[in-house]
This record gives C-alpha cells, sequence and structure tokens, in this order.
C-alpha cells in the first residue's frame, strides 16, 4: 500500500511539474503594444516574408496580400497546413492586440495553446514592440478571406502542443549578439536578420532538441525544400562578396557569377525586392561582419 501511495505521489508531482512549466507564458498586459502605423507596418510585413507561407501557393502580384493559407510545409515532424491569417472570421480578424503580440513573439494561439514553431515565433520574439504594432495594423487593412484550409496536423504525440511549452522554457536558445564594434548600420542589419527576415531559421543547424545552434549561427543547414544544405551566409561563406553583391541579390536574386537563386529562397527574393534599399544594404554588411571559420 505504501508502495502505491509512493507512486501516486510520484505521478502527481510529476503530473503538476509538467502542467506548471509547459504552461503558456503571454506577455503583461503593460508589454502588450497598440496603436500602430499601418504605413510603417508594410515595410515590416515585406521584411517579415508573412505572404510566403499565408498566401495561397499559386498568388502572384496583389493576390500575395490575400493571406487565405493552405501551403503545407514539411516539417521534420510532419506536414503542417499553414493557416488563413487574413482579417477575417476564419483568420485573424477578430484578434485584439494582445492575442497577435502573443502569438507572434511568444507561439501563444488566442485559446492559450502553444504554436508549433514552424511558425517562426522564435525569431520574431526578438520583435520591437513598435514592429509588432504597426505589423499588426497593416496586416488590419489586408483584403479578408473566408478560406479555411484543411488540417494537415502532426502525428501523435507530435500534434499535441502542450509539451512545446517545455520546449520553450529549457530548448529555446539567446539571439546571437550583435557583431563587436558594430555601427549603427549593422546593428540595424542583425535586428533584420535575426528578429524580421529570420534568416537562422533556414540557414543555420539545429541542435539535438531542434532549436538553432547559436555556436554555428548561419553556418548552412539541412534545406528544408528537400535535398542538399542552404549555403554559409557568414563573413567566410560570403567570401569575396562585397555588401553591394549581398544587396543586390536580395533586391534581384542574382549572385555576382548571374547565377540565380531559387526554391523558397525565390519567395525571400520577392519578399526583400520590396523593402527599403537601405535595410537590404544594412542586412549585407551585418552578414559581413558575421564570424566564420572557412
Amino acid at each position: 500500500m505504501r508502495l502505491v501511495l509512493a507512486a501516486v505521489l510520484v505521478l502527481g508531482t510529476g503530473a503538476a511539474a509538467f502542467w506548471f512549466l509547459s504552461a503558456p507564458d503571454p506577455l503583461a498586459a503593460a508589454a502588450v503594444p497598440t496603436g500602430g502605423d499601418a504605413a510603417r507596418g508594410e515595410a515590416v510585413f515585406w521584411a517579415g516574408g508573412c505572404a510566403s507561407c499565408h498566401a495561397e501557393p499559386s498568388a502572384t502580384g496583389d493576390a500575395k496580400l490575400v493571406l487565405a493559407g493552405g501551403m503545407v510545409l514539411k516539417t521534420p515532424l510532419g506536414p503542417i497546413t499553414v493557416p488563413n491569417i487574413s482579417p477575417s472570421r476564419q483568420g485573424i480578424g477578430g484578434w485584439s492586440d494582445a492575442d497577435f503580440a502573443n502569438a507572434v513573439t511568444r507561439g501563444i494561439a488566442p485559446n492559450g495553446s502553444h504554436y508549433v514553431p514552424a511558425f517562426p515565433w522564435t525569431s520574431y520574439r526578438h520583435m520591437a514592440p513598435g514592429d509588432v504594432a504597426d505589423l499588426k495594423a497593416f496586416m488590419d487593412t489586408l483584403p479578408p478571406s473566408d478560406a479555411e484550409p484543411g488540417a494537415a496536423g502532426l502525428p501523435f504525440p507530435f500534434g499535441w502542443r502542450r509539451p512545446i511549452g517545455l520546449w520553450k522554457r529549457f530548448a529555446m536558445t539567446d539571439a546571437p549578439p550583435v557583431p563587436d564594434g558594430a555601427d549603427d548600420e549593422v546593428r540595424r542589419g542583425h535586428y533584420l536578420a535575426v528578429a524580421l527576415g529570420h534568416c537562422g531559421e533556414c540557414h543555420t543547424p539545429r541542435t539535438a532538441l531542434m532549436a538553432m545552434d547559436p555556436a554555428r549561427w548561419l553556418k548552412g543547414a539541412p534545406n528544408p525544400d528537400g535535398e542538399g544544405t542552404t549555403p554559409d551566409i557568414t563573413a567566410a561563406g560570403l567570401d569575396g562578396w562585397s555588401a553591394a553583391d549581398i544587396a543586390y541579390l536580395l533586391e534581384t536574386g542574382f549572385t555576382p557569377d548571374y547565377d540565380s537563386v531559387g526554391g523558397s529562397m525565390s519567395a525571400v527574393i520577392d519578399n526583400w525586392a520590396k523593402v527599403a534599399p537601405e535595410d537590404r544594404q544594412a542586412i549585407a554588411r551585418y552578414l559581413q561582419a558575421v564570424p566564420g571559420a572557412p
């Protein structure tokens, strides 16, 4: 009987600890940004690549602003259908500023569940509060869609989202530091690459717990599109490239050798072609400042 009671106590304590440690950690009310500017939010929208995943897969031109979802992302744990995030009932039309900020920077859905990190809140968590508010203001101006994408969910047990709370608490790593001696332009580029552009999501290898490995920041990683790897985009990997070369690629998709990028990077170029030239220059200078061994 004592062994049974002890086992029940241990299991109960473990379950309580799990439930406590995996609980969502939403933003404090005072930290929720409000009153955003839609004009500034458009720049955040393109730098953040929202349309790359949330527009319908066949969308082109202005249709990319209809964030109806439907794309199926391949992940190491299974396929995930990208949701509708247009300002409609099926999307985020009823979301408060707090709902939006918690989703983008904390990976927490309005119902309190955790978002899987295929949604790159793991990078967006470093966004400035003002940029979050501006993004919300711009997205509220976009065309609504009534689309309800089918659900391609993760298989059990990965479809159970509560354990993601433990992953957030114990597996996620800090953002890479700003390079030593960085000027204001490089600091701006650091913010764009780390937070908005979320470059590390594809270009940084993962740890055993599938978090970005800060020791190998931007050193290249398995290609999320399939075979091969994404390139090393540190100073070593871009050896021989000028800042103008990098900025030109972000605008046009062409390398200094007049080759062109493909795969999911082509969608990145579509977005960054709409970003201010000074921001493309800033991110180029930052990449030149990221150390990396050959």
